[in-house]
């Protein structure tokens, strides 16, 4: 395989990819291409690689500087924009989660805090039930939340080797 014929199937799989992460495919494929790229690119340059409508670059670009997974740059003497995606995983990993969370769990959270506070008569089966799953539920979440949180802040060796002290 030649490297255009890789640089396109890592674009596809990177797509399919983030739809998992919670994002557009499109978004995912911009990212990628923007990954494997080594200098910066401007819209014209996205919308031909991809081939892809100029609305439709300039939002997923949008998106990505969102999410913080793309910079936009500005050279001097040009009017043109630039876009350049950092390229350490590690980094695109904790930003995605950080992302995740924000949008995410943390909402969740602020629900079932809301949803453990129900009163009801202890002795109902269903009341029982209901605040049981909801207790359940919501320490479950502040778990991943405090586990979210330590890779967040953790170095990728720290926590890779963590991880692997657990499997042990």
């Amino acid at each position: 395989m030649q490297l255009p014929e890789a640089k396109q199937k890592f674009i596809e799989t990177w797509g399919k990819l983030g739809s998992e992460w919670g994002i557009n495919r499109t978004m995912a494929q911009v990212h990628a291409l923007l990954l494997v790229t080594p200098d910066a690119l401007t819209t014209e340059q996205v919308m031909e690689e991809l081939s892809i409508s100029r609305g439709n670059a300039n939002m997923t670009l949008r998106d990505l500087i969102g999410w913080g997974l793309v910079e936009k740059q500005l050279r001097p003497g040009e009017r043109k924009e630039y876009f350049y995606a950092d390229k350490d995983i590690w980094n695109i990993a904790r930003q995605v989660a950080k992302e995740r969370r924000k949008r995410e769990l943390e909402p969740v959270l602020k629900t079932l805090e809301e949803l453990i506070q129900v009163k009801g008569d202890k002795n109902d089966p269903e009341f029982k039930t209901f605040h049981k799953s909801m207790t359940d539920i919501n320490k479950m979440s502040k778990n991943a939340d405090r586990m979210l949180d330590t890779m967040l802040q953790a170095d990728e060796s720290w926590f890779w080797g963590s991880i692997f002290k657990m499997f042990k």
